[in-house]
């Protein structure tokens, strides 16, 4: 019999809804699993032990009334620390917002909650979401569960941890740069990032506004179709949120198209992938022809400038969002000082870490008058180039195809004193963002014993082909191996 805590998220829905399941016992069981092994794993940074299961018995409730509380009925969600809760502290990994509490929800967590989800709590991250293994954070280090010496990835680090070592069936992130699909695949599980306005930002504390997107990671396809389901749609509060129709992406899933064309940009590739990760890349193109793809060469010619153009871009929107913690309004306060720029500058000294001073400083650099034109301006021009590239490659194509990361999870500690290696690790997922593409990692086997990730990306707002591949892809694969917890 399984185990409650290794039950998916739409056979949780499912059961609930059909009184076959009692959310309470559902939450219960993750709430066991956190105290039992999060203290080895760090994915957690706040609990919501007794919100948990006050709303698990009130869903309990409306369905032995003949209710039905929603799509994600008695679900428990892990939320990255970066999206508000109304009441609920939000940190950002950052001691600058210790003790700040937001009077408002996101709206992704407002549908959540409309949905019947249940908030478990809120997952550790790379300070303001700036980072790629969640090491920056300034509270503890998450560790990933196939090895406890290696990094999740990040910057939502936590929420992939919940999600691989079953504390929690699903759980959201933030991708700026690859920041839910990098974790999703050094873990091993399913990260979604949305097409750029697919999903509200409004709620969601802002790294890089042009980038930003919240997105699911769960434990299989089927769960990320249904809990993005349940996020996207147009947004009144967000005015870069879409008003495009949201398709049925569960119904993709359950009619999918596999013969499609896949492209590959070889020659972006033939550089900094590890071996053990380019064979199983090159596994998962022949299982995608068995299901009666055609996999094609692409050219995909200034994706090699993508991580340059991100790292302006990026920092740029950073030292822009970031001036609003000023330790005046809310978060923490410097003690006394001569004049408000002095509060200003040691509030900001104390309260951010080195990899968010780093950032501010390369980007107010890359902003300031002189450098403007030959930075700031030619990244993006940079940026128009690369969504250029791939509109031209999707004339011939209906996904493209790369590893998630180039590598598998490294060791702690083993590149912070190397930002520009720990930069590189995004190197095959900043081109989506960059593009404001929808793109999707599937765990395509161990290499050493460690996850790799498939990644599929799809032209705009085409998620659900996108995801009905990612499925079928996923059914050939066969069960997902666990980590040795």
């Amino acid at each position: 019999m399984t185990a409650l805590h290794e039950l998916g998220a739409a056979e949780i829905a499912r059961r609930v809804r059909a009184r076959e399941l009692r959310a309470e016992d559902v939450t219960q069981a993750c709430l066991q699993r956190i105290r039992a092994l999060d203290p080895r794993l760090g994915a957690f940074l706040l609990v919501l032990d007794q919100a948990a299961l006050a709303r698990a018995r009130e869903i309990d409730v409306t369905t032995a009334r003949g209710g039905d509380p929603g799509p994600l009925a008695g679900v428990p969600v892990a939320l990255k620390d970066v999206l508000d809760c109304e009441g609920i502290p939000t940190t950002c990994g950052s001691r600058l917002l210790q003790g700040y509490r937001p009077p408002f929800s996101a709206t992704a967590v407002r549908r959540l909650e409309q949905s019947g989800a249940v908030i478990l709590g809120k997952t550790n991250m790379d300070e303001f979401a700036m980072g790629s293994s969640t090491e920056n954070s300034a509270f503890q280090k998450t560790r990933n569960p196939w090895d406890l010496e290696r990094v999740p990835g990040g910057s939502s680090g936590g929420s992939a941890v919940a999600v691989a070592a079953g504390l929690a069936p699903l759980a959201f992130g933030t991708d700026t740069g690859g920041s839910v699909r990098q974790p999703a695949a050094l873990c091993g599980v399913v990260g979604v990032k949305p097409t750029y306005g697919r999903v509200s930002r409004y709620g969601l504390v802002a790294f890089g506004s042009s980038l930003d997107q919240i997105g699911p990671l769960a434990r299989n396809v089927e769960d990320a179709a249904l809990a993005l389901s349940v996020v996207s749609g147009h947004d009144p509060a967000d005015a870069t949120s879409s008003s495009r129709p949201v398709p049925d992406f569960l119904g993709a899933l359950r009619a999918p198209d596999a013969r499609r064309r896949v492209g590959v940009p070889w020659s972006f590739l033939e550089q900094g992938v590890d071996p053990g990760s380019l064979r199983l890349f090159r596994e998962a193109l022949r299982a995608l022809e068995g299901l009666g793809a055609t996999i094609i060469d692409v050219s995909l010619p200034a994706l090699p400038h993508a991580i340059a153009a991100y790292y302006l871009v990026a920092t740029a929107e950073a030292s822009s969002n970031l001036a609003r913690f000023d330790g005046v309004r809310y978060g923490m306060r410097a003690g006394e000082t001569r004049d408000l720029q002095a509060l200003y500058g040691r509030t900001r000294d104390q309260g951010f870490g080195p990899e968010v001073k780093r950032r501010i400083l390369l980007g107010t650099f890359a902003l300031a008058s002189g450098y403007y034109d030959a930075y700031y301006l030619r990244a993006q021009k940079t940026r128009q180039l690369i969504r250029e590239d791939y509109e031209r490659a999707f004339l011939a194509c209906d996904v493209i195809a790369t590893p998630t990361s180039p590598s598998t999870a490294f060791r702690l500690g083993e590149k912070t004193d190397d930002p520009l290696q720990m930069y590189l690790a995004d190197i095959f997922t900043v081109p989506a963002n960059l593009a404001g593409l929808p793109a999707v990692s599937v765990p395509c086997g161990l290499s050493s014993g460690l996850p790799v990730g498939l990644q599929l990306v799809a032209p705009p707002f085409e998620e659900a082909p996108m995801l009905a591949l990612a499925h079928a892809y996923e059914a050939t694969a066969g069960p997902r191996p666990r980590p040795p917890l």
